[in-house]
């Protein structure tokens, strides 16, 4: 990890097209503005996290139900009681 410090005004170039500025400082708060492409996405730590955690949860197998009387409907027999 790399750990930089940096005043109001000054930036923080990433590669070639990403820039970071720092815009203000008071007290514990630091108001970043991130210049980067449209097609880079860019996400606060905690939403990102969100976002992985729902995904996981999304791509999880569902639970699958092994009693197949519930799945299969009732045919006429089984539903008169008899044969038809």
């Amino acid at each position: 990890m790399l750990v930089l410090t940096r005043k109001p005004r000054q930036q923080i170039m990433i590669g070639d097209n990403i820039v970071v500025n720092v815009v203000e400082v008071q007290g514990d708060n630091v108001r970043i503005a991130i210049e980067a492409p449209r097609d880079v996405k860019i996400y606060r730590g905690e939403i990102y996290r969100a976002i992985q955690d729902e995904n996981k949860r999304a791509a999880a197998p569902a639970p699958v139900s092994l009693d197949l009387t519930k799945a299969l409907p009732k045919t006429r027999q089984n539903a008169a009681g008899g044969p038809a």
